[in-house]
C-alpha cells in the first residue's frame, strides 16, 4: 500500500509539471492600491517563430523592444535584425525588421548572420550594433570579415542608418555601448577573449585602437572559463564598473568583472559564476576538443542546458532586470517532463531581476516556475 502511494505522488508530481508545460503559463501585473505585483514564469516567449539567441532588452517609455540573434544562429545567412515589442514584458509581438537581409544588395559586405544586435539609447539617438560578415560559398559562416557595424537613428523602431563599418579589421563579435557620466562612450566586444575601446559614437570610430584585456586562459583564471569567454555588458554602480559576460565552458553561466575605470584593470568580483546553467554531457564534446574535460563539476538542478549571453535592462518595477536565451536540456531527468514541445527545442527568452548588496550584483535562478516581483 506505501508503494502505491509513493507511486500514485510521484505521478501527480509529473502530471502537475507536464501540464504547467502545455498551458498557457500565468503571467501577470497585478495592482492594489499600495503594491504592485509583477508575477512571471521562464521561459518568457513559448513560441518558435519568436526564437532568438542573445535577447536584448531595452525600455522606451511605457513599452519593452527586444531584438536578438534569428535562426539560423551557426551556418548561413540569417534574416536580418529583428525588433519584438511588449507592452507588459510578458506578450511579445513581431514588429519590424531593423536590417531585412533580403533587401540588402548583393555586395553587401555585412549580409551574414547577423549576432548579437543590442540597441542603446545615448545623446538622444538610439544606437544599433550588429556583429557581421559576409556570407560566401567559401565562406559559410561569415568568418573570414565576421566584425562590428554601427547603425543609428532618432526613433527606436527605426530606420537606422549605417554610421561605419567595420568598426574593427580582426574577427570581433557580442559588441555592447556603455556612456560614462562625462560623457565619453566606451565599446565592449568578444572575440576569442574580450576588448574595450573608446569610441566617438557621431563617426563610428574607434579612438586609440581596440585592446584585448582578458583571455580565456589569462594567468589566475578559475577553470570555469577556460572553454570560452564572450558577450560582455557593462554598468556603472556607487563608481564601480561592472562587466557582465558569458562562458559556455560547463553549459552557459555568466561571470562579473569589477574595475575602477571603464578601460580597467578588471578583476573577478566574484570567482564563481553569478548565474547560469551547467550539464556536463551537453559541452562534452568541446571539452574534449578543448583539453578540459575532466573539470569536476556538478550539473544544476534545472531544465535548461543554456542560460545566458545577458543584457541589462530597466524592469517593470524601475530596477535592473537581466534578460538571456534560455534553451531547454534534451536529457532533462525526472521531474521535468521528459518529451520536449517544439517552441523547448529552441531558445527562448528568459528574465530575472537583480541584486545589489555587499558591493555586488547578484542574480538568482535561472528559475522555470512562478516568480513574483513586489514593488
Amino acid at each position: 500500500m506505501k508503494n502505491k502511494i509513493i507511486i500514485f505522488c510521484s505521478f501527480l508530481m509529473l502530471a502537475s509539471f507536464c501540464f504547467a508545460q502545455v498551458n498557457k503559463h500565468d503571467l501577470s501585473i497585478q495592482n492594489s492600491d499600495t503594491t504592485h505585483v509583477f508575477c512571471y514564469t521562464n521561459p518568457i516567449t513559448r513560441d518558435t517563430s519568436l526564437s532568438m539567441r542573445d535577447y536584448d532588452i531595452i525600455k522606451v517609455g511605457n513599452k519593452w523592444y527586444c531584438t536578438g540573434t534569428s535562426a539560423p544562429f551557426w551556418t548561413g545567412q540569417n534574416p536580418g535584425v529583428r525588433l519584438l515589442v511588449s507592452d507588459d514584458l510578458i506578450h511579445w509581438k513581431h514588429l519590424s525588421w531593423l536590417i531585412d537581409a533580403s533587401k540588402l544588395a548583393p555586395d553587401c559586405p555585412y549580409n551574414g548572420r547577423f549576432w548579437a544586435p543590442e540597441i542603446h539609447y545615448i545623446k538622444h539617438k538610439y544606437w544599433l550594433t550588429v556583429n557581421s560578415g559576409k556570407v560566401t560559398k567559401v565562406d559559410p559562416k561569415g568568418m573570414q570579415n565576421h566584425s562590428i557595424w554601427l547603425f543609428s537613428s532618432n526613433n527606436i523602431t527605426g530606420p537606422y542608418k549605417l554610421v561605419n563599418g567595420p568598426l574593427t579589421h580582426q574577427y570581433n563579435n557580442d559588441a555592447t555601448l556603455f556612456e560614462d557620466n562625462d560623457g565619453q562612450v566606451y565599446l565592449y566586444c568578444s572575440g576569442n577573449g574580450l576588448f574595450q575601446a573608446k569610441i566617438n559614437l557621431s563617426t563610428g570610430r574607434l579612438i586609440g585602437g581596440i585592446q584585448k584585456f582578458l583571455d580565456k586562459k589569462s594567468p589566475g583564471n578559475p577553470n570555469w572559463m577556460v572553454g570560452g569567454i564572450e558577450a560582455p555588458f557593462v554598468v556603472k554602480k556607487d563608481n564601480t564598473y561592472f562587466m557582465f559576460f558569458s562562458s559556455w565552458t560547463r553549459g552557459y553561466e555568466i561571470g562579473l568583472l569589477k574595475s575602477k575605470s571603464p578601460l580597467g584593470p578588471w578583476t573577478l568580483a566574484s570567482c564563481e559564476p553569478i548565474f547560469g546553467t551547467r550539464k556536463r554531457e551537453y559541452r562534452r564534446d568541446l571539452a574534449v576538443e578543448g583539453g578540459y574535460a575532466n573539470l569536476n563539476y556538478q550539473d544544476t538542478e534545472d531544465p535548461y542546458c543554456e542560460a545566458g549571453s545577458n543584457v541589462i535592462f530597466v524592469g517593470p518595477d524601475g530596477k535592473l532586470w537581466s534578460s538571456c536565451h534560455y534553451l531547454m536540456y534534451d536529457k532533462r531527468p525526472y521531474p521535468y517532463c521528459p518529451n520536449l514541445k517544439s517552441w523547448e527545442r529552441v531558445p527562448q527568452l528568459g528574465i530575472e531581476p537583480i541584486h545589489f548588496k555587499n558591493g555586488r550584483f547578484y542574480i538568482n535562478g535561472p528559475t522555470w516556475t512562478k516568480q513574483c516581483v513586489k514593488y
